[in-house]
């Protein structure tokens, strides 16, 4: 199947300015979140900012991701506005080299769980609007000073998230007949289509995230831009079904990307996403204030910041180095290989689950409060004296929780089922004799995990954002 092939939205797909008119609808939502966020109302259920955002945007996000691909990458509003502003000015600057690694998002990744566990973004309409304008800052930033899509590739965090999530996504931009690049001698793709009479002319830009089309596997760092769609000279690059995760099984050289097994800031990412998954998920269930008021009993303070930070170092190092640990050593008694890179190859198995449990607690959320857009809407516009929406019906929330419960533990089950598969492709390159030794440790670490999971959404969950609590 190619989804570029399809009647009418392969037709809408491959119009060259199919992105735009995606990404203006977001842009003026954008707006209208920054607004309402800043002067609208404080409580965060009333406004959109924060319902938006915290329970809208989150859950469709990692649905999107699940059903079709990195699609609000391509959507994204904040590279519309960088777009336009390089109409006025191009930047010169290559990125710095010692950053073009995945190290600077993932420490932007745990600044960002923990800013928003310490300051209740989630509760915080005008903290909530500043963040969404200090994203368009920093991409205009970050663009305005570095040439191609740095932002994209090394910075943004939201991104990051996309781009392993998307590697579960049953589509992926990819060329269609190896053999039609393999006589193509312009490569437009990542070069760009140039002005056949101006040849420094750039009429259309190729792939700003470095990913030479015909050597791309899968959709690590893949915006589903489809720049290399329209520069394609052969109309040769589509939006190719796939096996969701194969790209984690495989460790050959990719295009942008390099070899996964060498790769240890992917890695680290990888597992920030998954134990990421899990702390994010216990700070909004009931049992954490206890634990945070045992924790600040036993260290005896009144900030809230320094008991965060012990969570976070028992979740995000001291869980993993022990769990991984004890995997790794294991997996040593039948690999002959190092610690360090049977770590950062084995880690990969453990990205299903991990979005598993994102899309667990999203949709738990986004669910849950399915409706809550509306009454918000109404009372936004009604606050400008426009009542044609009505009066804000208040009382529409969500679907029950008890159905919603069912589809979590499900997600949850479908994320381990893909995390066992995974790590056993890879023991069986590794050892084809006998696979099982290898797969048996990480299958148990993916057992364990499951099984905290599984506890943790069982546990009451805080109605965030949304007219039930919170």
């Amino acid at each position: 199947m190619d989804l570029l092939r399809a009647p009418l939205l392969g037709r809408l797909l491959r119009w060259r300015h199919a992105r735009t008119l995606f990404q203006i609808p977001l842009l003026l939502l954008s707006v209208l979140m920054i607004l309402h966020g800043f002067f609208g109302p404080s409580l965060a259920p009333k406004n959109l900012a924060t319902t938006i955002t915290w329970v809208h945007f989150r859950g469709a996000l990692v649905l999107v991701l699940l059903v079709a691909g990195n699609f609000f990458c391509l959507a994204c509003p904040f590279v519309l506005v960088r777009d336009f502003a390089r109409r006025f000015f191009r930047p010169v600057r290559n990125f710095p080299r010692y950053l073009r690694n995945k190290w600077l998002s993932v420490s932007l990744l745990i600044a960002g769980l923990f800013v928003y566990e310490l300051f209740d973004l989630w509760s915080r309409p005008w903290w909530t609007a500043f963040l969404i304008a200090f994203y368009f800052v920093a991409a205009l930033v970050v663009d305005g000073f570095f040439k191609h899509a740095s932002f994209c590739k090394f910075v943004c965090p939201i991104g990051q998230f996309n781009f392993l999530a998307s590697t579960l996504s049953p589509l992926e931009v990819k060329v269609r007949d190896q053999a039609v690049c393999t006589s193509c001698r312009t490569k437009d793709c990542i070069r760009g289509r140039r002005d056949p009479v101006s040849p420094l002319v750039v009429i259309q830009r190729g792939c700003e995230l470095a990913l030479f089309q015909p050597r791309k596997v899968g959709n690590i760092d893949c915006t589903f831009c489809l720049d290399c769609v329209q520069a394609c000279p052969h109309d040769n690059v589509g939006i190719l079904a796939r096996v969701p995760a194969s790209e984690l099984t495989t460790d050959a050289m990719r295009s942008g990307v390099g070899i996964f097994s060498r790769r240890k800031d992917l890695a680290m990412l990888s597992l920030l996403f998954v134990f990421g998954a899990l702390l994010n998920a216990f700070a909004m269930v009931s049992p954490v204030y206890a634990v945070e008021s045992w924790l600040a009993q036993m260290m005896n303070v009144t900030h809230e910041a320094p008991v965060l930070g012990v969570l976070f170092v028992v979740a995000l190092i001291v869980e993993p180095v022990v769990l991984l640990g004890v995997a790794v050593w294991l997996t040593r008694l039948s690999i002959d290989k190092s610690p360090i890179s049977l770590l950062v190859r084995y880690s990969y198995s453990l990205v299903p689950l991990g979005f598993g449990i994102w899309l667990a607690h999203y949709s738990f959320h986004f669910l849950t409060g399915l409706y809550t857009f509306i009454p918000v809407m109404q009372s936004a516009a009604a606050e400008l004296g426009w009542q044609f929406l009505g009066t804000p019906l208040w009382r529409l929330t969500g679907l029950p929780v008890s159905t919603v419960q069912g589809l979590e533990y499900g997600f949850i089950f479908l994320g381990l089922l893909g995390s066992l598969l995974v790590s056993y492709r890879l023991a069986e390159e590794d050892s084809p004799v006998k696979p099982m030794r290898a797969f048996v440790p990480w299958a148990g670490v993916a057992v364990i995990l499951f099984a905290a999971a599984v506890w943790l959404l069982s546990q009451p969950m805080e109605m965030r954002g949304t007219m039930l609590g919170g």
